[in-house]
């Protein structure tokens, strides 16, 4: 498993700007919100899921404040019904424990393991997307088409969705 360090040495290699600020651990949007003046840009959450009938896993890159039951946002994705993934489904393929979900992981699992969907809200903002860089004790700002860009090299597509407000 890639350790953040080794990440931001890719995201590096790759020649994207980043921008990474170390903070007390978060685990909610809620506890995230106290270091927006720290961190001007794109907020998220993100979602693990896993389709019940085919055991696909998901994950849901949505901006922070957006509303959807999982299973319309599931349908505007594509997939079938979904449930959260189990923590150990988490570990295994992205890396990460829950509080630190994040697309980054995506470092660590194979190409098409994982179905990636990115809210338009996030891939069309300005400047930076702020992302835990695989540990929720920091966050990494990238700008959205090079997140985009890092993501698609690793082999992961990625569906940018217009959802509903």
């Amino acid at each position: 498993m890639e350790t953040p360090e080794g990440l931001l040495a890719r995201l590096v290699a790759a020649g994207i700007e980043t921008r990474t600020v170390q903070h007390a651990a978060v685990f909610t949007v809620a506890e995230s919100q106290a270091l927006r003046g720290e961190l001007p840009g794109g907020h998220s959450k993100n979602l693990f899921l896993r389709e019940a009938k085919t055991g696909q896993l998901c994950l849901a890159v949505l901006e922070e404040a957006r509303r959807v039951s999982v299973n319309a946002l599931a349908r505007e994705a594509g997939w079938g019904k979904v449930s959260m993934a189990d923590a150990q489904a988490l570990q295994a393929t992205l890396g990460v424990t829950p509080g630190s979900v994040t697309p980054f992981g995506l470092v660590n699992a194979r190409p098409g393991e994982v179905r990636v969907a990115l809210d338009a809200a996030l891939a069309e903002s300005e400047g930076f997307v702020w992302f835990h860089p695989l540990v929720n004790t920091a966050s990494t700002g990238i700008r959205p088409p090079d997140l985009l860009a890092f993501l698609r090299g690793l082999g992961h597509e990625v569906t940018v969705l217009r959802l509903a407000d």
